[in-house]
């Protein structure tokens, strides 16, 4: 295999690839490496850890095809180090030679036929606005669990909903729902889950896209942006039944301006920085107060504006948990319903919107 092509053109191709790639340590040593397919002046770089597969795809002035797999970290430091723009890449059996400028290096390659084969994305597609979904998940994927012994948790619920589609997550202390109405990407009554993994990853492949395809097969999706290809194997499991976690009546409503609340919540968790503190949130007819108090480090408390219906109330919430819901949750005023200090409170954007952010209470 030889090629020519940029440096920053290849430098972001083996890091969008690389983020797939496993750890070193693995059952598959040569998972830790990206697979580079040359045919003309296509190039394809792939990186899997066999549960989560990135290709991506770029054109470069190709001399001679070829496959083979270069270990994954080093091959972009060593790119991403080069002075020269224009690289010169030639690999054979045994080791690739990178060479830029008067700069030479010689880099043993994997055994390329231990590379996993994978099987094609299914026929069925179906093309999505990038830009509502990029939003959905920045609100909903933060919301997954990050503990491997609860691996239902760790997914991202993709539901038929109404008409639309609905993304559902949750760590058991929080909930977060976003509708995308008019997006028909399942059938009625079909669900999927896909790992939070691999949402996070496809979230930095669309930043800049405007379409996304989506390609759903019987154990695996996949999402395909402008030559670069995100595909995951789904989870198996039934998904909590969270509908009943949602209250159905709500009679205390706060509303309040989400920049205020976001920012005082910002200022008096320093309190609680290095604790599990939590803050206290105490609703009336004058506003809200918020409070944290650490007997160690100390306390601090801000009073903003705000309109509150119902009974003078105090919740306490985790702040970090309150900050990722406020934060998720557009337009400039936001809701906080709630019924009490101990059951869930639901963040939910004042215009209505399709996005509602379930948080349990501390109990203090």
């Amino acid at each position: 295999m030889k090629f020519r092509c940029e440096r920053d053109t290849l430098v972001r191709a083996l890091a969008t690839a690389g983020r797939a790639a496993a750890n070193r340590g693995v059952a598959q040593p040569v998972l830790s490496g990206v697979r580079f397919e040359l045919v003309g002046d296509r190039l394809k770089l792939t990186g899997s850890d066999n549960d989560l597969t990135i290709e991506v795809q770029i054109e470069v002035a190709g001399e001679q095809d070829g496959i083979a797999v270069m270990p994954s970290k080093i091959a972009l430091d060593l790119v991403r180090s080069l002075g020269d723009p224009r690289v010169e890449v030639s690999i054979d059996e045994d080791q690739a030679r990178i060479t830029a400028g008067r700069f030479e290096s010689s880099l043993r390659v994997l055994p390329a036929d231990e590379y996993p084969r994978f099987s094609p994305p299914a026929d069925h597609a179906v093309t999505l606005g990038a830009k509502d979904l990029v939003q959905a998940l920045s609100q909903v994927v933060p919301a997954a669990s990050s503990d491997d012994s609860r691996p239902i948790l760790t997914g991202v619920l993709l539901a038929a909903e109404e008409g639309g589609l609905r993304l559902v997550a949750t760590d058991s202390y929080r909930l977060a729902v976003r509708d995308l109405p008019g997006t028909s990407v399942l059938a009625d009554g079909q669900s999927v889950l896909v790992p939070s993994r691999a949402l996070k990853e496809l979230q930095g492949v669309l930043s800049d896209a405007e379409e996304v395809t989506l390609r759903l097969g019987e154990r695996d999706v996949a999402f395909e942006v402008e030559g670069t290809r995100v595909t995951s194997t789904l989870l198996e499991g039934d998904f909590p039944s969270y509908r009943g976690l949602i209250p159905p009546r709500q009679p205390n409503r706060l509303t309040v301006n989400r920049e205020d609340l976001l920012n005082a919540v910002k200022r008096v968790k320093l309190m609680a920085r290095e604790t599990n503190t939590p803050v206290r949130l105490s609703m009336s007819a004058e506003g809200l107060e918020l409070v944290a108090i650490t007997q160690e480090v100390g306390q601090a408390h801000e009073q903003i504006d705000g309109s509150f219906e119902g009974e003078d109330l105090t919740v306490a919430f985790n702040p970090e948990y309150l900050m990722e819901g406020i934060d998720a949750t557009n337009g400039d005023e936001i809701f906080l319903d709630t019924v009490d200090a101990q059951k869930p409170a639901v963040i939910r954007p004042g215009d209505g919107g399709d996005f509602l952010y379930l948080l349990m209470p501390v109990r203090v």
